[in-house]
């Protein structure tokens, strides 16, 4: 396997495999069209898709050795690498929904925590009859109070960044042209 850039603007990723079944999970029982890729081959591209600059287009070639490959072949391919990348973009989009609301139901419970703990602080400073002692409680439930919103605040400040940046990834990668070429260079067109 070995990273190519072409004079055209676009990266190229240029794969070998003896057979075309070798870039699909081969424990998944589903057609070609609808199965997973393997894993090793998907961190591969994804880990090469991360060095190439936004601006440039993606391109995969893949080199089949042992066979020789058909349209019906190049056109399954490429059908199931868009479909993979895009499935796992918008899963990835689920995902930074799904921590934008745990991260708003968590601020709503953090801030109302810090209410409670004021008010709370502050009644139980006025029972105390030491200064200093209604001091510490106080400020012992303002401190715990203000740590009941350090996962929210975690959240929206740093959290979601890299789940944007794998999503932005996969819908690029969903867009990543495909050619196949089999034995003896002959490339199949989808």
């Amino acid at each position: 396997m070995q990273a190519l850039a072409t004079a055209t603007e676009s990266a190229v990723l240029d794969l070998h495999v003896a057979e075309l079944r070798q870039l699909f999970n081969s424990m998944d029982p589903a057609p070609f069209r609808q199965r997973d890729l393997d894993p090793k081959a998907q961190a591969y591209i994804v880990e090469w898709a991360q060095e190439v600059p936004t601006d440039r287009a993606l391109e995969l070639v893949v080199h089949v050795d042992a066979q020789s490959v058909t349209p019906a072949d190049a056109a399954m391919l490429e059908e199931a690498v868009d479909a993979y990348f895009r499935q796992r973009a918008l899963a990835s989009w689920r995902g930074l929904r799904k921590m934008f609301r745990t991260g708003r139901v968590s601020l709503l419970i953090g801030v109302l925590f810090v209410g409670a703990a004021a008010v709370i602080g502050e009644s139980i400073a006025s029972f105390v009859s030491k200064g200093r002692y209604a001091t510490l409680i106080h400020d012992s439930l303002v401190i715990g109070a203000w740590v009941a919103l350090w996962r929210p605040m975690e959240i929206f400040l740093y959290d979601w960044w890299p789940v944007r940046a794998e999503a932005r990834l996969y819908e690029r990668l969903g867009r990543l042209g495909v050619r196949l070429i089999g034995a003896g260079g002959k490339e199949a067109r989808a």
